[in-house]
């Protein structure tokens, strides 16, 4: 069953914050009020995960500048979250939040737990300020990600929704002819 267009589900859970070496407690409320990305990936201390998480900070800047939260989730905790932070190259320069799902919850609620080995699959989430999914991407557990995407994905998501009406076609970047769905269009794109 599909997320998109549905609040995200309650959930509190413990993190680990990069950017001052704390730990924190998050919930589905942090996730509200701004645009979020919410990024599953199967465990720390593993081959492709760290790859993709370093690809999401090499894009933190931009999605910062665009109002985006980042998160990332595995089942682990929040203290391994810690230590991978504090020995991995690739993962000491993540500055986003790193939240604990031990309990499986939050992976659960945005259907990417595989309840066979207990981890979550890699899954990308675009949440708007109402707490609300609008995009979401799930790879098989050896495809690593490209974080570049989710720039353009936010943008055309920002460009929806404060421009009712429009949509964005595929490519579509900032600045770029949107489409405005009528019966003057149908058979003519």
């Amino acid at each position: 069953m599909s997320l998109i267009g549905k609040e995200i589900q309650p959930f509190q859970a413990s993190a680990y914050n990069p950017s001052n070496g704390e730990f924190i407690e998050v919930t589905d409320e942090n996730l509200k009020g701004n645009w979020s990305i919410v990024c599953f990936y199967p465990a720390d201390f593993s081959f492709v995960c760290p790859t993709e998480l370093e690809d999401l900070q090499n894009q933190y800047a931009d999605l910062k500048e665009l109002g985006v939260e980042v998160y990332s989730v595995s089942t682990d905790s929040h203290f391994v979250h810690k230590a991978w932070h504090d020995h991995s190259e690739a993962i000491s320069k993540i500055e986003y939040t790193m939240i604990g799902d031990p309990s499986q919850t939050i992976s659960r609620n945005f259907d990417v737990l595989d309840e066979e080995i207990g981890f979550a699959q890699r899954g990308t989430f675009i949440i708007d300020p109402d707490g609300v999914v609008q995009a979401a991407e799930i790879n098989a557990d050896g495809i690593g990600r490209d974080a570049s995407t989710l720039v353009s994905k936010v943008k055309a998501a920002q460009y929806v929704r404060n421009n009712p009406g429009e949509v964005c076609p595929a490519k579509w970047e900032e600045g770029s002819k949107t489409l405005k769905p009528s019966l003057d269009l149908v058979g003519k794109i």
